[in-house]
């Protein structure tokens, strides 16, 4: 048997523990028997064809922590065999996510075009051993040949040729001597197979673009589904894990491994996240960036580990959401609500509170003497004492929520009303007395009321009102961008490659980015750097934007207070 790796090198000790799914099951079965030397060496193979989303955070999650909690390894390794559509750009973003997510990969960086020579080599076996053949049919020829479910594919006329034509015939290839889609290699298996995979699959193509890493030194390249098996025996991979729908290629990878006879890995599949609201497929995340439905990649609405960064997710609230989703062996669709959860969870102790306005509808309070203004003491953050106190400023003049004042206001509305009393936070009870009007257009431009001097907050009054409203003061607030952001799909149901019965941009969101120039925000946030996570009061959890300048912070709105998914919690 042939071997790329030392299989006695040293890792540390498998930990057998309490499993908490299907695959480490499987793995403690493996390190009970003695299988791979009680080894346990996992990789993440992503393609660098488009940036990383929520459904690779889940299986980064579980193939780096598998490595952490049995004291193994686990590798990076792009599977870079198709030109067309990779790119630097990816490849460096990937590490980026990774790195993010609080995972490292060490010394193991590698790449599919790292083997390249080596699979040719591998690949020259295979014909010499009568196991693969050029084959001359254009791609429609060979789709079909192949056959259907209920019916068996049939032989192509090239496939016994002589093992001399097709060494030759491949050496030509590799050497550019045909056209791009005049030939391929193809594997000889069974066309009657009923897996369509095992029907004589495709592992070479003729493709004439660059690679981003070995530029023009190949013109001919290995089919994922062949390259990766022997990207694996190289690396000495135990658990080769993938997503549910690589489960019909499972036979191919290791019919791969044994034809070629070396090193043999093994493959299991679990359940690839489908998320509510949201669109997994990376062909339709291109479109949205291609087409300019989106700012980009790490548009704060994308699904992408960078746009949920940008929308201010935390990489432990990320990891806590895997964990809480599980693995399993059948699809099933998570609801979005559970994200949201976790990031509420994660920023409920961390966040300080802090008061914006949104929409700003100015105060005043007539009896509060002109020219006078007070440092308010606020706590940063009641569940967490330790993150202490600020001071804000109180005048006259402060503005407060068009939300919260209604001229003709309907039963039990506690907030602010004519002749209403209502409290404003960390400060004083104030009481509606009249409204001021544009003379044309009948809109209320200003609110005038009166205060209790008697009431302010921590001074012990016994006065209490239902309502408390947030505010800023208008001399000191500082003005400020808010991006409000809702779900890029209008419907609930997650979208992907295998849904066309529709054009998914039918089912966009039209409203999914509201963007509101004009807010009011208290001063103590005006310089927050980008990255920096609030809660506004009453409003939700916000993340300063990289777009923010000194003239204008901008703040994207990470998730609104309101939690659906602890609901359900309760009460269930």
């Amino acid at each position: 048997m042939n071997t790329e790796i030392e299989l006695t090198d040293k890792e540390p000790a498998a930990n057998p523990a309490m499993p908490a799914n299907f695959i480490e099951i499987i793995i403690n079965e493996d390190i009970k028997t003695g299988k791979y030397g009680g080894r346990v060496h996992t990789r993440f193979p992503p393609e660098p064809n488009g940036y990383l989303h929520i459904g690779h955070a889940k299986s980064i999650c579980l193939n780096f922590g598998l490595a952490l909690k049995y004291g193994g390894k686990c590798n990076l390794r792009f599977d870079d065999t198709n030109p067309t559509k990779e790119d630097v750009e990816y490849v460096e973003s990937i590490q980026e996510d990774v790195k993010w997510l609080g995972f490292d990969w060490d010394d193991r960086m590698f790449y599919a075009s790292d083997y390249f020579e080596k699979i040719y080599e591998y690949t020259i076996e295979l014909i010499k051993k009568g196991k693969a053949y050029v084959c001359d049919l254009s791609a429609e020829e060979i789709r079909q040949y192949r056959g259907t479910l209920t019916e068996p594919g049939k032989e192509s006329p090239y496939r016994n040729r002589t093992v001399e034509e097709n060494l030759e015939l491949f050496e030509k290839m590799r050497a550019g001597e045909f056209p791009e889609g005049s030939r391929v290699l193809r594997a000889k298996i069974d066309m009657s197979s009923p897996n369509l995979n095992m029907r004589d699959p495709v592992l070479y193509r003729i493709v004439r673009t660059p690679h981003h890493r070995t530029g023009d030194r190949w013109c001919i390249y290995p089919m994922y589904d062949y390259a990766h098996p022997i990207s694996d025996s190289i690396e000495g991979v135990t658990h080769s894990i993938c997503t549910l729908e690589f489960e019909d290629h499972r036979p191919l990878y290791d019919w791969t491994l044994e034809a070629l006879d070396i090193y043999r890995c093994q493959q299991i599949e679990f359940a690839r996240l489908n998320l509510t609201n949201t669109i997994m497929s990376k062909r339709y995340l291109r479109r949205l960036v291609e087409e300019g439905y989106v700012s980009g990649w790490d548009d704060p609405r994308m699904p992408t580990i960078s746009g949920l960064r940008r929308r201010g997710f935390t990489p432990e609230s990320i990891r806590d959401f895997c964990e809480r989703i599980g693995v399993a062996k059948s699809n099933s669709t998570v609801d979005i609500a559970l994200l949201e959860h976790c990031i509420r969870e994660d920023l409920n102790t961390k966040a300080p509170r802090v008061m914006a306005v949104l929409k700003p509808l100015k105060l005043v309070i007539d009896n509060y003497p002109e020219g006078q203004v007070e440092e308010l003491v606020a706590e940063n953050n009641p569940e967490n004492p330790e993150m202490g106190s600020r001071t804000i400023p109180f005048s006259r003049e402060i503005y407060i929520e068009q939300d919260d004042f209604m001229e003709n206001p309907p039963k039990k509305y506690f907030r602010l009303s004519p002749g209403a009393e209502v409290r404003l936070k960390h400060a004083y009870i104030i009481k509606c007395e009249y409204v001021v009007k544009d003379e044309q257009t009948g809109e209320i431009t200003e609110v005038h009321c009166s205060y209790d001097p008697d009431t302010k907050s921590g001074s012990g009054s016994a006065r209490k009102v239902k309502g408390v409203l947030h505010w800023v003061s208008a001399a000191h607030a500082a003005k400020a961008e808010v991006r409000l952001y809702d779900y890029l799909l209008i419907d609930n149901k997650e979208q992907d490659d295998e849904d066309a019965s529709k054009d998914f941009v039918d089912t966009l969101n039209p409203h999914s980015l509201e963007i509101l120039t004009n807010c009011q925000i208290e001063p103590s946030i005006k310089t927050a750097q980008p990255g920096s996570r609030f809660q506004f009061m009453r409003n939700g959890y916000f993340v300063v934007d990289y777009d923010s300048s000194a003239q204008m912070p901008v703040f994207n709105r990470i998730v609104s207070l309101k939690d659906s998914w602890a609901k359900l919690e309760k009460k269930a």
